[in-house]
């Protein structure tokens, strides 16, 4: 399963193998500098924006990849079920935002928000 690990001053959505191929992505590394705004998101579908791009999309099972909408481009590891972790990223990241299904979202979360200074 996906995780969100802060290293040293970077973000980083840490994939399996099977999630880089699924994804056609390897890790994404973003500066912490880039979170403007960190949550929970108790329904997953919810944590899901604009229509799918590159990478791998099951309806109803996963979203595992980069996903376009008007404001640019997520990358999500969203499975279906449990909580999502959002991270709102500002630009110049090549996203606007992360979305990942943390096993532990809210201390995901603190990490992250402490780790940024929100």
């Amino acid at each position: 399963m996906a995780r969100l690990v802060v290293k040293g001053e970077e973000l980083i959505v840490r994939l399996l193998w099977w999630e880089k191929a699924a994804a056609r992505h390897r890790d994404v590394h973003v500066p912490l500098s880039s979170v403007h705004q960190v949550a929970v998101e108790p329904d997953w579908w919810r944590a899901l924006h604009g229509e799918r791009g590159r990478g791998a999309w099951i309806p109803g099972v996963l979203s595992l990849g980069a996903r376009r909408h008007s404001r640019g481009q997520d990358f999500t590891a969203v499975r279906a079920r449990g909580p999502v972790l959002c991270v709102e990223l500002r630009r110049p990241s090549r996203y606007t935002r992360l979305a990942v299904t943390d096993p532990d979202p809210e201390a995901a979360a603190h990490a992250v928000r402490t780790a940024a200074g929100i």
